[in-house]
């Protein structure tokens, strides 16, 4: 059970509330106090992108985890409970709305409770912050609320999200280059050579009729340039991907609220 030992710790801003089997369904944004006990009876769960969602939990059936709070509750529950705003006080409607939700029959008189809640967050003490001299001044316009007013502004949250930039894809095609290289080639010419009548050769010289018409010849050779072409591969080609980080700068306008004061002799405290 959640009682007032445990308000100081759980309101550090580290505590997460859990389910029932320890998964983590959010963290603490406020714990609501009975008036009259000062016993915890309702935590907010900050759930939501960037945890700007606050959702009341009960905390009739919830126990300590270490630094945390475990509740009898699913997330899909808590996240689908009544909104209602954590301005500080519950109001005996909202709730009644609450207790219905959670199944929680008598709602919060029957446990002992005035339906006046407190934000620990504005205390070190965990007690109720209402000043003890009485609500002070009342609406003039818009809705009726409380003794004091609130002032609110927007917060820029910059994210990224992932999108297709483009394409890239590997083709190949065929293109025709000339290519010339030197190639030495030989080839047979014909020399004629004289040699004088000498007694090695007188012989061989005179085998034939003394005068005749004769012919001699001699096949000449030479080498012409063959050319064959043969394909090798040279290379692999593939495509990867990297990431690269760079920086850019965003600009928005964003609303907030002032508030002015009129009339004499007021200070701001």
């Amino acid at each position: 059970m959640i009682n007032r030992e445990h308000i100081n710790r759980l309101a550090g801003g580290n505590a997460k509330v859990l389910d029932s089997e320890g998964n983590k369904i959010g963290s603490v944004g406020q714990l609501y106090l009975d008036d009259r006990t000062e016993d915890p009876n309702w935590v907010t769960v900050k759930t939501g992108l960037f945890g700007t969602s606050e959702t009341f939990v009960p905390l009739t059936e919830a126990t300590t985890d270490g630094d945390d709070i475990r509740v009898p509750y699913t997330k899909d529950q808590i996240k689908d409970a009544p909104r209602v705003d954590p301005d500080g006080h519950l109001s005996p409607t909202d709730e009644e709305r609450l207790y219905s939700h959670y199944s929680l029959g008598g709602g919060g008189n029957s446990a002992g409770t005035t339906s006046t809640y407190s934000d620990t967050r504005t205390s070190t003490t965990g007690r109720d912050r209402t000043d003890q001299r009485g609500t002070v001044g009342h609406d003039t316009s818009g809705p009726t609320t409380d003794d004091a007013m609130t002032r609110s502004e927007e917060q820029l949250h910059v994210g990224t999200e992932r999108r297709e930039a483009g394409r890239a894809r590997l083709r190949k095609y065929v293109v025709t280059e000339n290519v010339t290289q030197t190639v030495p080639v030989s080839r047979e010419e014909v020399r004629i050579e004289r040699e004088p009548i000498t007694d090695a050769n007188r012989g061989d010289a005179l085998s034939g009729p003394d005068i005749s018409e004769e012919e001699h010849e001699v096949t000449l050779h030479e080498e012409r340039p063959v050319i064959e072409k043969e394909t090798v591969p040279v290379e692999r080609v593939r495509l990867d991907k990297e990431t690269v980080t760079d920086e850019e700068t965003v600009t928005e306008e964003v609303r907030k609220e002032h508030i002015e004061t009129d009339g004499t002799g007021i200070k701001d405290r």
